[in-house]
């Protein structure tokens, strides 16, 4: 039986590894063309993503939005205390309710659960920790840090 949180570790061969790369760095990328620079046939391309799909090692494709543009200019984490591990689940579903939360992790150390979000501007991220984090049954207080820059942002190495 796997953990929560926990998978099976799945063993890539180099091609495998090769399609990972091309895929992360451009999901749109035609199979044809990651067929080409593998050696193998589109068909092959086709046939190893299902797998990789199926056992899990790809959880879907995206699109990267830049949050800025869209007017959330603050980026902050928010360090969240618990009174007790019994309400974890269910701050969990209150905070999955938040469309700034874009990230929630829970954690070992000083905060239960710490997660990310953007806002609009200081106001925004006032009323959302006054008026919905701290309302949160089970949360026992919250600290917060403000994201001034991001200077690293990469994918998984593989």
């Amino acid at each position: 039986m796997e953990t929560p949180g926990h998978s099976k570790v799945i063993n890539l061969d180099e091609i495998d590894k090769k399609i990972l790369s091309f895929l992360q760095e451009n999901a749109r990328m035609p199979f044809l063309e990651v067929a080409k620079k593998c050696g193998i046939s589109g068909a092959a391309v086709h046939q190893r993503v299902r797998k990789l799909e199926e056992t899990g090692v790809i959880k879907g494709s995206s699109f990267d939005v830049n949050p800025q543009s869209l007017g959330y200019d603050f980026c902050a984490f928010i360090g969240i205390y618990l009174n007790s591990a019994q309400v974890y689940r269910k701050v969990v579903a209150k905070l999955k309710e938040i469309p700034e939360i874009v990230e929630a992790h829970f954690l070992t150390g000083h905060y239960s659960i710490l997660v990310k979000l953007y806002c609009e501007n200081n106001a925004h991220l006032m009323e959302i920790l006054i008026n919905t984090i701290q309302n949160i049954p089970g949360v026992e207080r919250t600290e917060t840090f403000i994201s001034l820059d991001q200077p690293i942002s990469r994918r998984i190495a593989i």
